[in-house]
């Protein structure tokens, strides 16, 4: 693989030429508004307006963003002007975040004039202190409680009437175990109004699901369409995909009601203090695994500058892309003025117009590898988020949420016991001679029902702690890799944190995810990345 490009994140803007996007002046030009001399260099801005459909930058401003920010004349031209020099060709206006509700008129003010300047702008509302406080987070409400539904109905009503499309932040779900919950979820029924539902079944997370789905169907699509036929609804998934079921959030009936959905892919830097413990990788798997599920519904992604530093901001954005978004939206306006924000800003605008390219690239082609099954609503026990680790360990994953039997190989861990037919299924997957790499987990909980002791089979000791898989030694890796990629004819040698991304046309990515330099194999040849490097080949 000969790579087209090899650059740090910080790398300055005159070696974009490199991957032949040819922009004279554009350094100068960041700064600079579109309008001017007729000669004038190509601008950010520009280049953004025509790449947008394939991928296109976007921005939020809060409730609270619209009241500090775009109240003026000088805060609304100060704003237009970060996202040109941003390439944000696209703005969501949200209308309530914790108990505040902007005021229609500089809600329109802000719409009207954002558009008069060539952006997209859609609505937004996040579900926080809707009404009556959760027995557990004190940012989320309790949907049992009659009067909340009844707010939470108005605050969709208001916004549909100024917008026709509405992203819903990733906070609609519940945690909320106070009495009248608890009978609800005793008696197996769920009260919308003066409507009842029945449940499935008594745990938490049988009550949550029907709840939220019940109260998205009757209270915020029902009443948002009625104000405004054309509405379209999106709903932001966060990015713990191994409890979304805990607190309200089925995947595929919420994914089939709503209009469209959107990805949290903030992973932030796995070693910070209060942020951290989340690989990078895991933007790309939750990206592929919601996109599978979603399929043209799916959106783009959302990360924001929380616990970063500019690399992992911006590797953000790479794992957003290679994970096949459409859209990357950054949060917030607000959030991106101050403290790690505008240095992560400085790094994106540098390297907006490699990812355009790349996502250009990414979108013409399927990906390749091994699939990894997660089913929806499968409980992670003590395999939380492994698939995050296993692709750290250079292993290029096809998430899904279907039994892969088409598949040439594949990752089983403890979530696919959700599957009833499980163990009948891998069985047929393996007397087919397919690699399969299995957790001990869930090689424990199949012993006696599948036979894995052939050589095609390896079982992977993560030992209860995912996170010990960025422990396993190049050797330990190349093994494993070797198995898994055969019926791909690719050999990949790297030490751990370099991931692996194949394209079914022969394109490949591979992703330095380490502090350190380091030299890896694709196929035999040998290639040296820098820390936090990525380099990529594409066929014609």
């Amino acid at each position: 693989m000969k790579p087209i490009r090899s650059l740090g994140v910080a790398a300055v803007l005159p070696l974009i030429i490199v991957v032949g996007i040819r922009l004279s002046g554009l350094l100068a030009s960041l700064g600079a508004e579109t309008q001017g001399a007729e000669k004038a260099p190509v601008s950010l801005w520009e280049l953004a307006k025509s790449k947008q459909t394939v991928h296109r930058f976007s921005t939020l401003f809060t409730a609270q963003n619209v009241r500090d920010h775009l109240a003026t004349e000088e805060g609304l031209a100060a704003a237009i002007a970060w996202c040109r020099q941003t390439a944000v060709t696209k703005v969501y206006l949200e209308t309530f975040r914790s108990k505040y509700t902007a005021e229609r008129e500089m809600l329109q003010r802000a719409r009207d004039r954002f558009r008069s300047e060539g952006f997209a702008v859609s609505g937004c509302v996040t579900t926080t202190i809707v009404g009556k406080p959760s027995t557990g987070w004190n940012l989320i409400s309790c949907y049992t409680d009659p009067a909340t539904q009844d707010k939470l109905q108005q605050i969709f009503e208001y916004t549909a009437g100024l917008f026709d499309e509405i992203m819903i932040d990733d906070f609609w779900f519940t945690d909320c175990k106070c009495q009248d919950c608890e009978a609800g979820r005793q008696s197996k029924r769920v009260a919308i109004g003066d409507t009842t539902y029945p449940v499935s079944g008594d745990s938490w997370e049988d009550y949550r699901c029907e709840l939220l789905v019940r109260l998205s169907q009757d209270r915020i699509l029902g009443p948002a369409r009625r104000v405004n036929p054309k509405v379209s609804i999106i709903i932001k998934y966060p990015q713990w995909y191994d409890n979304f079921h805990e607190r309200g959030y089925d995947v595929v009936r919420e994914t089939a009601d709503f209009e469209r959905i959107w990805v949290g892919t903030e992973t932030r830097d796995y070693q910070d203090p209060r942020w951290g413990g989340t690989v990078q990788y895991e933007a790309y798997f939750i990206m592929r695994w919601l996109g599978g599920i979603g399929g043209t519904k799916c959106g783009g992604g959302w990360y924001d500058p929380y616990g970063t530093t500019e690399q992992t901001y911006v590797e953000q954005a790479r794992q957003t892309i290679l994970g096949g978004a459409r859209e990357s939206l950054l949060f917030c306006y607000g959030s991106l003025l101050r403290d790690t924000g505008p240095k992560n800003v400085e790094a994106l605008r540098a390297n907006v117009p490699e990812l355009l390219a790349v996502a250009e690239q990414v979108a013409r082609r399927k990906v390749l590898g091994i699939a990894a099954y997660k089913p929806p609503n499968s409980h992670p026990e003590n395999e939380r988020r492994v698939y995050d680790f296993v692709g750290m360990m250079g292993l290029p994953l096809v998430p899904c949420h279907d039994f892969p039997t088409d598949a040439e190989a594949a990752f089983f861990s403890i979530h696919a016991l959700k599957d009833p037919q499980l163990a009948e299924q891998v069985s047929a997957f393996i007397a087919a001679g397919k690699p399969i790499l299995v957790t001990d987990g869930l090689a424990a909980a199949l012993a006696g029902r599948v036979k894995l002791e052939v050589p095609h089979v390896r079982v992977l000791p993560v030992n209860g702690d995912p996170k010990s898989l960025l422990k396993l030694p190049e050797a330990e890796l190349d093994a494993i890799r070797q198995l898994l990629l055969r019926p791909f004819n690719r050999r990949f040698e790297a030490p751990n944190r370099v991931a692996l991304y194949l394209f079914e046309d022969g394109g490949d990515v591979i992703e330095n995810f380490s502090d350190e330099r380091v030299t890896v194999k694709l196929d035999g040849q040998p290639h040296v990345l820098a820390p936090r490097e990525w380099i990529y080949h594409w066929s014609p």
